[in-house]
């Protein structure tokens, strides 16, 4: 049976997902939102037993271990047979600085070592083409295999035998052999050489990348493999970030909440830069800041949308794809993400918390000034129009549209953050104004988001429901952590939402009925505002809880099923593992303190 046990590879240009067994089980080729040429992870048993994947075979194997080399994006996946003949597998995309600027390209090396006796094994490429609809055609060279019929042919690059891998027969492995894959380009050197070369500069990037991290002094290893995998969830080329890799992982068996998430939700992405940004890995954010600029200009006066494409595309359209039958069988596969059409008023908050400490960062090579505040004051004046009117919501609900409490925060948040940026610059009026237009909101919300009755704030204005987004009233400043509304609000959510020792993100029918997982940001956001309001021993009971349903490698999903603790939604989630880093930070002993 299939399991997100997996991880996650990748050089914030591609990226895949590998299983125990060293199978390539998803990589979208060439980029995060390209057609899976490995998609056996939503194939049939039929399916994949022909083509989608890239495999490594050891005969008669009886062991597996797999793990992440220390500080790294490198995986490391290892076998032994039942007479002690063993092979190593690492799997890793180049990334590193070469001539000036940074080198990653649209490629996955794959190095196979001898680490015992006389193995005997076996490679399997076999890309698929046309979301599984059919087999890659392949051209053979002396020393390559070229698979076409993708939008970007891919080249195979290896010193094994190029017949064995076509043929898929077994073979002793001597020493090792190296499989390049990536564009349908000569290589400059030998596979070996260069393999091993990419391997090295490879590995001393993540290393400095890492070191210059400013981690927690506890839950250090949880922190730096949550900081790696949003990196590789960010774009170079444009500065997107992606919410996963994957597409149509159900967030409940057999639900039919199967989403596509290869795309940039400016949701998703502020959480992301400011979880970065507590550990000092600026760079996300200057690239998110470019991305998100040059979305405000394409725009103009339209509408901001809750998701782009990776490259600023505005229409994603929704389809489905018919020859993939889904993860374990649980279709649809959908290709898209009809959430672009949708209003969600909380994204000029968004868009504005996101940029708000490129003003205050003075370690900023571009710092910005005056420019960008006119281009977020645009922002900010949606909001202000937008703050009270009906949307989706940030749970993107389909099939209605209410003042969503969240929202309106967040359009307060805009209008807030506007009015410190503009006593930083030295813009007295335009603080005035922004600052008028916080408080105006500020008191709108209170008096129509609290219900007395309940003796809570609730989802919707005037409303009787709760969310789990409530929880980040304190994290957005709208309330302090001691005030009584929201401690208030904090236990009304415990009692409704709570399901075992994980939260519902909230407890009402919608378009696919009540939901059935917990989405396991919510609880990361419970132990945030638990913390706030001074009950660590608490949080910390719980947020170790949380770190029990990581996979082996450290890497969570969307959800988690309360029954069994199982992982669902697509995978790695970004507000997943940028959930881990915040609690981390806050709960952890400060350095000075911890010996």
């Amino acid at each position: 049976m299939k399991t997100l046990d997996l991880g996650l590879i990748g050089n914030s240009r591609t990226s895949a997902l590998v299983d125990r067994k060293a199978t390539i089980v998803w990589w979208c080729y060439p980029y995060f939102d390209s057609d899976p040429i490995c998609c056996s992870l939503l194939q049939s048993e039929k399916q994949e037993s022909s083509f989608g994947e890239i495999g490594v075979m050891l005969d008669d194997a009886v062991e597996t271990e797999q793990h992440y080399e220390r500080n790294s994006a490198i995986l490391v996946t290892r076998f032994k047979d039942s007479a002690g003949n063993g092979i190593e597998v690492l799997d890793f995309a180049p990334r590193f600085y070469m001539h000036g600027r940074m080198f990653a390209p649209t490629m996955l090396v794959r190095i196979v070592r001898r680490t015992a006796g006389r193995p005997r094994i076996t490679l399997r490429v076999k890309p698929a083409v046309n979301y599984g609809g059919e087999q890659a055609e392949t051209r053979c060279g002396a020393h390559h295999v070229s698979y076409c019929g993708m939008a970007q042919s891919m080249r195979l690059t290896t010193d094994a035998s190029v017949s064995s891998i076509t043929d898929e027969r077994p073979f002793f492995l001597h020493e090792s052999v190296t499989l390049l894959m990536g564009p349908d380009e000569t290589v400059n050197g030998s596979p070996h050489e260069v393999g091993r070369n990419f391997y090295e500069k490879t590995q001393g990037y993540w290393h400095v990348w890492v070191r210059n991290l400013a981690i927690p002094f506890e839950w250090q290893e949880v922190v730096i493999r949550a900081a790696i995998t949003l990196k590789l969830n960010a774009f170079d080329d444009t500065g997107a970030i992606v919410a996963a890799v994957t597409t149509s992982i159900p967030e409940a068996p057999n639900s039919g909440r199967n989403w596509d998430y290869r795309y940039c939700w400016l949701r998703d992405a502020y959480f992301v830069v400011n979880a970065l940004n507590s550990l000092g890995a600026t760079g996300t954010m200057e690239q998110y800041l470019d991305y998100i600029l040059n979305i405000i200009a394409d725009t103009r006066d339209a509408p901001l949308q809750p998701v782009y494409g990776i490259r600023r595309e505005v229409a994603l359209d929704e389809s489905v794809a018919p020859h993939l039958a889904g993860y374990r069988g649980m279709g649809p596969v959908r290709v898209g993400n009809l959430a672009y059409h949708q209003v969600q008023n909380d994204v000029f908050g968004e868009a504005i918390l996101a940029s708000t400490q490129a003003f205050f960062d003075t370690r900023l090579e571009r710092p910005a000034g005056r420019h960008m505040f006119r281009d977020l004051e645009r922002l900010g004046e949606q909001a202000v129009k937008y703050y009270n009117v009906p949307d989706a919501g940030l749970w993107e609900l389909r099939g209605s549209t209410r003042v969503h409490t969240f929202s309106s925060i967040t359009c307060w948040a805009a209008c807030h953050r506007l009015a410190c940026i503009a006593r930083h610059l030295g813009l007295p009026e335009r603080e005035e104004v922004w600052g008028a237009h916080a408080e105006k909101i500020h008191a709108e919300i209170c008096d129509k988001a609290w219900n007395p009755e309940i003796g809570s704030f609730v989802s919707t204005f005037g409303g009787d429901r709760l969310d789990a987004s409530l929880l980040l009233m304190a994290e957005f400043q709208f309330l302090e952590p001691n005030d009584p509304r929201f401690v208030a609000t904090v236990r009304t959510i415990e009692k409704h939402l709570l399901r075992g020792e994980f939260l519902l993100r909230y407890d009402e029918e919608d378009d696919f009925g009540r939901p059935e997982t917990a989405f396991l940001v919510c609880t990361l956001w419970w132990i945030l505002a638990l913390a706030k309001m001074g009950e660590k021993d608490r949080a910390r009971t719980l947020f170790q809880n949380v770190l029990s349903k990581c996979n082996h490698l450290g890497l969570l999903a969307e959800d988690v099923s309360t029954d069994t603790g199982e992982l669902w939604g697509n995978f790695p989630q970004t507000y997943s593992m940028v959930g881990l880093i915040q609690c981390a930070a806050r709960l952890s002993i400060a350095w000075d303190k911890a010996y």
